[in-house]
Order: structure tokens, then C-alpha cells, then sequence
């Protein structure tokens, strides 16, 4: 079932639905952003796609139509920044979705993403009726691994070769939560200080184990 994608804000930060006439603009972040965002983009394992940014806007639109995805903006005191999106999003026993996203380098920093991840969170819990929400970094991906620390999720497993990122099958962290442990939310948590120390917090025997010879990214 589609559910509908609100405008959501705390402060000067706002995630809304992506729409077509964000093309240019997105388009044009990408490019800037090339190196920054290149190490951590999804690839195709079969050979690279083309480059079209108003068919990867469609696609989302149609998958979110499905009711599979969430596609968002991030905006930053009305400037687009980044973009965050719930996937896989599974109804009835499961009632679960992932989220991915990214911002660029320049808004790096200024607390973004928590705050867009907290507000999407949020948003599936309350409003849509998820019970899980799970994210899954790269191991080396230090700034994405500080946003699950400063909201709480909890690590869950070491995933090997997991997606397709960069040319490669790359090693992920997972991390998640669930809605009985936010019954006031994620973002107001956050705020008031409440998140449990260490939830998001990787074992060392894990961080060990993704540096392991012939799992190590090329």
C-alpha cells in the first residue's frame, strides 16, 4: 500500500518527498560530489548503468507509488543537501524497512544526517507502522557510523560481502531498531540526552573480522 511522503523538519534541517524538478539540482550535486560519494555508492555487479538522474527519480516515485520506498530529500535551511531513502519496506509480520542515504561534503557536519535519519525513523514508526528500521554501513564508512551512535541503533552482525558498493562486494555493519525501544521516538531521544551509551557500539573481534585477508575492500 503507497503511504503518503510528508515535508518533516526540526531546525533548519527538512526531509520531503524527491520530486522531478529536482533533477538539475541533483543531478548537478552528484557530479560535485563525485568523489566524495564514490567510494560509498551502490554498483552494479553486471556492469555499469547509465547516468540519468530523472529515471532514478521515477523509479523511486514508482517504487514509493508501490508502497516499497519512502524517497527523500535533505534540505538544509531550504538548500537541497542530500538524499535519504527507506526501502525494502515489508508490511504484516515483518513490518520493516531500511534506510540508506547521503549529503554532500559541504553540509558535512552540521548534523544532517542524524536529524534526517531521526525524522524518517520516526515518521515509519509512528505514522506508517514499521516495527524494525535497519541501516547497514561499510566499516569504513566512519561519519555514517557516528550517526548510529549518536541515535542509538544497536549493532546487530558483521554482514559479509553484503552489497555491491564501488566496484566490489563489501563487508557491512548492521545496525537497527525497533519500536519498543522508542516510545518516545528517535529524534526527541537524541535531544534530551536519553540514548543507551555503546548501543551502537561495534565489537572489536567484528571490526577485526572485516579486515580480514581476501575481505578487506580492493
Amino acid at each position: 500500500m503507497a503511504t503518503a511522503i510528508p515535508s518533516l523538519n526540526d531546525g533548519r534541517v527538512t526531509i520531503r518527498a524527491i520530486r522531478l524538478k529536482d533533477a538539475r539540482v541533483l543531478e548537478r550535486e552528484l557530479l560535485d560530489n563525485r568523489g566524495w560519494l564514490r567510494k560509498w555508492e551502490a554498483t552494479n555487479p553486471y556492469g555499469a548503468l547509465s547516468f540519468d538522474v530523472r529515471a532514478s527519480i521515477r523509479s523511486l516515485q514508482s517504487n514509493a507509488r508501490a508502497g516499497f520506498g519512502l524517497p527523500f530529500a535533505i534540505e538544509y535551511d531550504g538548500d537541497f543537501a542530500g538524499q535519504l531513502n527507506v526501502s525494502g519496506i515489508t508490511y504484516g509480520s515483518l513490518s520493516s524497512a531500511s534506510i540508506g542515504y547521503w549529503v554532500s561534503e559541504r553540509f558535512a557536519g552540521l548534523g544532517l544526517t542524524p536529524t534526517a535519519v531521526a525524522l524518517a525513523s520516526d515518521y515509519c514508526f509512528f505514522q506508517v507502522g514499521m516495527h524494525r528500521i535497519e541501516i547497514c554501513i561499510r566499516p569504513e564508512n566512519a561519519p555514517s557510523l557516528r550517526v548510529v551512535e549518536k541515535l542509538g541503533f544497536r549493532y546487530e552482525g558483521l554482514r559479509r560481502r553484503y552489497i555491491h558498493i564501488n566496484g566490489d562486494w563489501r563487508d557491512h555493519f548492521c545496525f537497527a531498531l525497533t519500536a519498543e525501544e522508542l516510545p518516545f521516538g528517535a529524534l526527541r531521544r537524541w535531544h534530551e540526552g536519553r540514548v543507551p551509551v555503546g548501543a551502537g557500539t561495534v565489537p572489536q573481534a567484528d571490526r577485526d573480522a572485516a579486515l580480514l585477508p581476501g575481505t578487506h575492500p580492493r
